[in-house]
């Protein structure tokens, strides 16, 4: 479904896609933000605040938070009804020009994100598990280019995974890459922010540069571990990482591959139950952090030749 980042031009460039600051519903500027993640050490942050009237639609300008070795992406989390469980969507706009539009009376959430989309954003499904979307509600949304599989604060909630939906959307066919975020907020009774992130492959820490790049899928998410290298050939995918205790494939079919032992920093697993489908890698570390790389399409088994 996606090129693989790993050997394409570039490095891969640290970043949060989903936070919010004082200027809706989070208790910090957008300059203590900005200055708690640069300090630990990301590359670049978008700051998503909730683009609803009550707030007066903030599309937060953090171009002056920018440095020689952090930059910001422009962006919002954008809400209108309905789920068909849930009053409201949740729709992760970056790369959102200022001065976007609010929504219009009857506006609905497929709808914004179209035109979110237009606008040049880079689209995200936030947290489905914790906002209940069904699957119809998932396929409606057909603007998005990624589902957010790990959300840090629906984790409180012990929604924060929402892989199954994801599954079952791409074994529709649904073309969508994953991200992690933290979904940061910073108040007292949130997690602390800098605990699941992108790794975003660019040739340069420029915005425009970063929102192509997530766009194409060239990145892989996290809530800890490092991935080095994931090459697929001739029916296996070898993975190298930072230490881990477990490599795993699953994909579009029922079941798995897994190798499982201590300080793991490379595995090679075969694929070929997952042919015609896709595959994708989760490493686990002995903490539990996890990584995960987007969607890998794989190509159907060639046909045996018998002959006579």
């Amino acid at each position: 479904m996606f090129d693989l980042p790993f050997d394409r031009p570039g490095r891969f460039w640290r970043g949060n896609l989903h936070t919010h600051s004082d200027q809706s519903d989070g208790a910090w500027s957008p300059e203590k933000v900005a200055r708690h993640y640069r300090e630990a050490g990301y590359d670049f942050l978008a700051i998503t605040d909730h683009f609803r009237a009550e707030y007066g639609f903030p599309l937060t300008d953090t171009r002056a938070l920018r440095t020689s070795d952090f930059t910001t992406l422009l962006g919002a989390e954008l809400h209108a009804p309905i789920t068909e469980i849930g009053s409201s969507w949740h729709i992760v706009a970056v790369g959102l020009p200022l001065g976007f539009r609010p929504p219009v009376p009857g506006e609905s959430g497929p709808e914004l994100a179209r035109r979110a989309r237009a606008a040049g954003a880079f689209i995200g499904m936030a947290h489905p598990a914790a906002s209940l979307l069904t699957l119809a509600d998932a396929e409606s949304l057909d603007a998005a280019h990624a589902i957010e599989v790990y959300n840090a604060l629906a984790a409180r909630e012990d929604r924060g995974d929402s892989w199954h939906l994801t599954d079952v959307l791409l074994s529709r066919g649904h073309r969508l890459s994953t991200y992690a975020a933290d979904d940061a907020h910073f108040q007292p009774q949130d997690p602390p922010g800098c605990a699941a992130w992108v790794q975003v492959r660019a040739e340069s820490l420029v915005p425009e540069a970063l929102v192509s790049a997530l766009k194409a899928g060239h990145y892989y998410a996290s809530t800890g571990p490092e991935l080095h290298d994931v090459r697929v050939d001739d029916g296996w995918i070898t993975v190298r990482c930072s230490p881990v205790r477990k490599v795993l494939i699953t994909g579009g079919t029922p079941g798995l591959q897994v190798v499982e032992g201590k300080d793991l920093s490379e595995g090679t697993l075969p694929v070929t139950m997952f042919a015609g489908g896709y595959c994708r890698v989760t490493v686990e570390d002995a903490s539990g952090g996890r990584a995960w790389t987007n969607p890998i399409r794989l190509e159907p088994r060639a046909p045996v030749s018998i002959e006579a």
